[in-house]
């Protein structure tokens, strides 16, 4: 009896290691697709590269008119750069650069959230551009801002989109690592999970394809995780948003999953200048919103134009 229940679980257990790995295969499969997809996808945006004090930095820049400087979020690059406003050329011009470690920039010896502000004034010098309108998405409202307090000169709005957010007050503690766990940072894990995006992300799990290949993207979440994300708790007296003169503009979802829209209402007063917009729903992605977003940063814009034509002539 007890073999013919030895060799059962046996089978049990043979039988779960076969659907294992007829599913690791068939995930594997789908992903070389999607991979080459990915590559395809990347090289399209044709991204230039400028070779700065801190190493290489890969950049789209298209249009023309008031420049919007995009600092992409975790997981992002030149790409997820440019299609946070994708559209807008026709309006603007629109510098989408990747940070330090993602596709087609270096990481330099110091990639702390001051350093990587520093490589976007740098990027402008290159470029020879004044002034931008600074526009930071999820972890990278974090260097977004650091711009601001930075480089007040070249800062003449500042655009929070699903951001990182500012403390109230010196945090007791502050984590170490904020971000996707360590093991996922893998094309293979992040594709076969995607499915648990909705519930944990509040995204589509389509959204992998605009996030992959990861490995080419690796070195800048783990930056993000340790370095940015946590910096404006970390340094918290080094962030005297305060200080922050430029017109802000903070725009996020009720809904967000991966943002404390509760904490950002909490922050914003500490910027002198602030506009909120806050949606019901939408998620970290603002789905639903283009319209409503979009509008609100051309009156933005439009606004601090209109204001600096008339003190340029009534000077």
């Amino acid at each position: 009896m007890k073999k013919k229940k030895s060799r059962i679980v046996l089978f049990i257990v043979l039988g779960l290691v076969a659907l294992l790995g007829i599913w690791a295969a068939a995930q594997a499969i789908t992903l070389q697709s999607a991979l080459k997809e990915a590559d395809a996808r990347l090289k399209s945006y044709g991204a230039k590269v400028a070779d700065l004090p801190k190493g290489q930095m890969s950049y789209v820049d298209r249009g023309e008119g008031p420049t919007i400087l995009v600092a992409h979020g975790i997981s992002g690059g030149f790409d997820q750069a440019y299609d946070a406003v994708a559209g807008k050329e026709n309006k603007y011009r629109v510098l989408a650069p990747s940070r330090f470690g993602y596709p087609g920039s270096d990481m330099p010896k110091d990639p702390s959230v001051k350093a990587q502000a520093a490589a976007y004034s740098e990027l402008l010098d290159t470029l020879k551009i004044e002034q931008v309108y600074m526009l930071g998405t999820s972890a990278g409202g974090t260097p977004a801002i650091r711009f601001a307090l930075d480089y007040p000169e070249r800062c003449k709005g500042l655009i929070l989109y699903s951001s990182a957010m500012p403390e109230t007050s010196p945090p007791q503690s502050v984590s170490g690592w904020q971000g996707p766990p360590p093991f996922t940072l893998n094309d293979f894990v992040m594709w076969s999970f995607r499915g648990l995006f909705s519930p944990m992300m509040g995204m589509d799990p389509d959204t992998i394809y605009s996030m992959l290949p990861i490995y080419s993207r690796k070195d800048g979440m783990k930056l993000d995780a340790q370095v940015t994300n946590p910096d404006m708790a970390r340094n918290y007296d080094d962030y005297p948003i305060e200080e922050i003169a430029c017109p802000v503009l903070i725009i996020g979802a009720r809904d967000d999953k991966l943002v404390d829209v509760a904490a950002m209402e909490k922050a914003a007063p500490r910027f002198q200048n602030h506009r909120l917009l806050l949606f019901e729903s939408g998620g970290h992605l603002m789905e639903g919103h283009g319209h409503e977003v979009d509008a609100a940063m051309d009156e933005f814009i439009a606004e601090i134009e209109a204001k600096m034509t008339d003190e340029a002539t009534l000077k």
